[in-house]
């Protein structure tokens, strides 16, 4: 009988020590940390890029006025030069022989001129007393205005020849650097034919050709630019001068865009104009493209409900409306704005999972330490 009683005391004493030693209840799961982002609504800019290259506004072809043998070339490319500078010289020796005709034909018209003039003033004084006629008065009359129209003539053939041995030397008619030289020592050039380009390095723009069916937006938009060899440093341009009529070749439009505030830019360097103008239609949010997943065969959200101003909440899947894409994010509408949607980690998500904001851990941890 003692051994029976003892059995049931001992289990209960075994059972009670247990008791003493399991805690009173589970402690609750600390909610899961996820990224998310606030659903701002806005009217999204909508954009192009273009790819030009940088140009000097004003650049002008230098060419001789008279054909011949180019006997110096005093320039190279890059080189910067003043106006007045001399860039070739032709040969002149048959402009010399050409001056010294004229000047030698301008001698004997004078000659021509003054003796004519001598006629004319002994007949006028035979003329008094009637021993010349009236036919030879104005017979010399006549030779004396012809010599001195033709000592006139043989001025200005002079001037001309004086001024085409002039322009034998190739001057800069402005100053810059040179972009261009086309012709070499030896080479015969015809009279007008270019040969120097001269562009100002004061005034650069970005030229870009413009597609047909962007140019109504073109018009209005905002622009920015980078160089090639400085993608980073990005600035400010304005549109200074579209193209009234495409090409023929490509049936684009050149557009030409100066800095908003004057800076130097490399002549020839490769230029990427990037165009930005508000886009048309109800205002949408942009998030990451990782944010968005599935619900029955629908682009849905999870987005985290709080209460009040917590920083941790409960997930839950939401239907949403995608307008469009840009690179790596998505343009998008139907959730409220405020609301925070997560970025990363989706498809471990569920319903009713709670879930902790980028500064819920802090927050979590200070209240537990509190109690």
């Amino acid at each position: 009988m003692k051994t029976s009683l003892q059995t049931p005391l001992l289990a209960l004493a075994a059972s009670a020590m247990l008791a003493a030693c399991a805690p009173d209840k589970a402690p609750p799961e600390a909610p899961r940390p996820v990224r998310a982002v606030e659903l701002r609504y806005d009217r999204v800019s909508d954009g192009n890029r273009y790819v030009g290259t940088v140009q000097a506004r004003h650049e002008v072809d230098q060419a001789f006025r008279v054909g011949g043998k180019i006997t110096e070339r005093r320039v190279d490319v890059g080189q910067t030069v003043r106006e007045g500078d001399v860039l070739a010289v032709l040969d002149d020796v048959d402009y010399r022989l050409a001056e010294e005709a004229t000047h030698q034909e301008l001698i004997a018209a004078t000659a021509q001129a003054g003796q004519a003039e001598s006629d004319r003033r002994r007949l006028e004084a035979l003329k008094k007393d009637g021993s010349v006629s009236v036919a030879d008065d104005e017979h010399a009359r006549s030779n004396a205005e012809k010599a001195r129209a033709a000592a006139e003539a043989a001025a200005k053939k002079l001037e001309l020849a004086r001024n085409r041995l002039k322009y034998t030397v190739l001057r800069a008619s402005r100053s810059g650097v040179i972009t261009q030289v086309r012709f070499e020592n030896g080479q015969v050039v015809a009279e007008g034919q270019p040969g120097v380009s001269i562009a100002d390095q004061g005034e650069p723009e970005i030229v870009v050709d413009v597609p047909e069916d962007h140019l109504a937006t073109f018009k209005s938009a905002r622009f920015k630019a980078s160089l090639a060899t400085a993608p980073d440093q990005v600035f400010d341009v304005v549109l200074r001068e579209l193209a009234a009529q495409a090409a023929p070749q490509t049936r684009t439009y050149r557009a030409r865009l100066k800095p908003a505030t004057p800076r130097t830019l490399p002549l020839g360097a490769t230029a990427t104009l990037a165009v930005t103008h508000a886009a048309a239609g109800a205002p949408v949010a942009s998030i990451p493209a990782s944010a968005i997943t599935q619900s029955k065969g629908q682009p849905a959200l999870w987005i985290v409900r709080r209460t009040d101003s917590q920083p941790a909440g409960t997930a839950e899947l939401v239907p949403v409306v995608v307008h469009g894409y840009l690179n790596e994010e998505v343009l998008v509408s139907g959730p409220p704005a405020g609301a925070f949607v997560v970025t990363a980690g989706v498809q471990k998500m569920a319903p009713g999972l709670r879930v902790a904001l980028p500064d819920a851990p802090q927050r979590e941890n200070m209240k537990e330490a509190a109690r």
